[in-house]
């Protein structure tokens, strides 16, 4: 047998095959046991939340994170624009606000779910608003991108056929997420956690080793001196573009782009429901705050573990004695792994990739279920039993899937995936980071004008994205040209200036609308924190929290300094 075959043998589909199966029943031991130690039930909460200890929930939002979207895109983005995607990467700081921030108000209000929270803050229209915003959004972009580039994945690796890849991890995730819930989650992100970030530092180092003809800091020379050389000159070596000449800088304008990646990274890493679901599954509120701290740490890695590899590639294909062959940027990954992991190898490392693009779908599948099921289903049954409850959300789980393999047709004829996917997210973002900051830090912001923020926000964000849709021929009509910045501007300065407008309405209606009551803010503002809370979250945090948090801070801001 060539160990160093560039391609899977026998021995690497024996490997996967025989993973598969005994990942399979681990995840099914973990549940049944879990069911044995509740006397055979299954409650709401286990199902939708999980309860873990701090290290596995930090895992599993690191977990949830990694998709086939880094898989297949980060490592493609790699591969085409270099460092620039890497300010939504480099955000393991942004993961300490959720911890040290919103834990404690998510944790004394007692929710499930964040329309749950909104509908405590604000109104039962503001949470339905949010419900009905997070599930199109997942079905339009999460899930049906996730196996939509899940499917380029493994055709890119496997051989499969595009189809046979897509339709199939939608599917076996539906039965993983129907049958496992939130501890089937939780287990496998146990699993596929490890083995991801081992296969892709190895695909890391030997892509280095590759590139320097041995040497890895040969490599990573030869890494940066090709990146240096592409985007006509300018360099993709590096994250900020502030030439206007620069062909990159209308992708990622200056410092116009880190503070619109923080406010993408605000929304999902704080306030969407994905993410925090995981946070909700802590024992206490410490274990919340350290499970945040450890992914915080873990966030730093995707760059190195796909993004750089990317730029691997790009480099290798520009050396064809190298004997690399990549056909477009989205094979960037799959092409590394087959190319440098000796046999053998390439069979463990795909396991932990197929388990990583499960958790991260099923993560999605079951945060749907949750959203339906407790803000739209349990108000209008609140007599439901667990088992009732349980087998709703499964149901829920099942329309998710059919709704996501529908959308896969669209989503290819989209053109662009990235660039759709960046702008529904910058659309979205901003009326949701707006509603959930203001509605901490200011008692004083009304129920209705937190009403009125999310609704103007998201209708503002929509009638936007059909203009791009459009765009070119509203351009081509005169009569419009006055109004021709409304869809013009740069994605991620618009992105800023609608999270000031929606800001700026939600103060204003707060004159003119009357505010909530002591009762209802109780314990979700900073003001209305009682001693008793205050105390609570004081206890919860020690020197090591704060030393290891500002760890993540000195690592995020040392990846700045050296690819400034």
């Amino acid at each position: 047998m060539n160990w160093n075959s560039h391609q899977f043998e026998p021995l690497d589909w024996g490997i996967i095959i025989f993973g598969i199966v005994f990942i399979a029943w681990l995840v099914w031991r973990a549940i049944q046991k879990q069911k044995q130690l509740m006397g055979g039930g299954e409650s709401s909460r286990e199902y939708f939340l999980g309860g873990e200890p701090w290290y596995v929930m930090g895992a599993a939002i690191f977990a949830a994170n990694i998709g086939s979207e880094h898989l297949v895109g980060l490592a493609g983005a790699g591969a085409e624009t270099g460092m620039g995607m890497a300010h939504w990467e480099m955000q393991g700081w942004m993961i300490l606000i959720l911890g040290w921030l919103f834990v404690p108000f998510y944790k004394h209000s007692g929710v499930f779910t964040m329309p749950e929270f909104l509908n405590r803050r604000y109104t039962r229209n503001t949470s339905s608003w949010l419900s009905i915003i997070t599930l199109i959004s997942y079905v339009l972009t999460k899930v049906s991108v996730t196996a939509f580039t899940g499917g380029i994945f493994m055709e890119s690796l496997l051989g499969l056929p595009f189809w046979y890849g897509a339709i199939g991890l939608v599917l076996l995730t539906g039965v993983f997420t129907v049958f496992g819930g939130m501890k089937g989650v939780m287990t496998l992100s146990k699993i596929q956690t490890p083995i991801l970030i081992v296969g892709s530092f190895l695909v890391l180092f030997l892509g280095l080793s590759a590139l320097g003809g041995g040497s890895v800091t040969q490599g990573w020379t030869n890494m940066l001196d090709h990146a240096r050389q592409m985007n006509e000159g300018y360099g993709t070596n590096h994250l900020m573009h502030f030439d206007k000449n620069d062909p990159l800088y209308e992708r990622f304008p200056g410092v116009w782009v880190f503070i619109g990646a923080a406010i993408i990274g605000f929304w999902y890493w704080c306030t969407d429901q994905h993410i925090v679901q995981r946070v909700l599954g802590g024992k206490d509120m410490n274990a919340m705050r350290k499970g945040t701290i450890l992914s915080g740490y873990l966030k730093v890695l995707p760059a190195f573990m796909f993004l750089i590899p990317g730029m691997i590639a790009a480099a290798l294909v520009a050396r064809p004695e190298s004997g690399f062959i990549m056909g477009s940027t989205d094979e960037a990954f799959g092409s590394m792994v087959k190319f440098v992991l000796p046999v053998g190898v390439k069979g463990v490392v795909t396991i932990g990739f197929i388990c990583a693009l499960v958790a991260s779908l099923a993560a999605f599948f079951n945060s749907c279920a949750t959203l339906y099921t407790v803000d739209f289903y349990k108000p209008k049954h609140p007599d439901a039993s667990d088992k009732k409850l349980v087998w709703i959300g499964r149901v829920a789980t099942w329309a998710v899937v059919i709704l996501g393999l529908v959308w896969i047709p669209v989503m290819m004829g989209l053109g662009s995936l990235y660039k759709y996917l960046q702008e529904v997210q910058s659309l979205l973002a901003p009326s949701i980071v707006a509603v959930f900051l203001l509605g901490i830090f200011s008692k004083k912001i009304t129920p209705k004008a937190g009403e009125i923020g999310i609704i103007i926000g998201f209708v503002i964000g929509m009638v936007r994205l059909v203009c791009n849709i459009f765009a070119g021929d509203l351009n081509a009509m005169e009569g419009l040209n006055g109004l021709s910045w409304f869809w013009n501007t740069n994605w991620l300065v618009f992105e800023v200036f609608l999270l000031l407008f929606i800001a700026l309405l939600m103060i204003v209606t707060s004159f003119f609308s009357s505010p909530a009551s002591d009762e209802k803010l109780k314990g979700i503002t900073f003001s209305t924190q009682s001693v008793e809370q205050k105390a609570e979250t004081r206890a919860s945090w020690t020197w090591v929290d704060v030393v290891t948090s500002l760890g993540v801070v000195a690592i995020c801001a040392a990846f700045y300094a050296y690819f400034w």
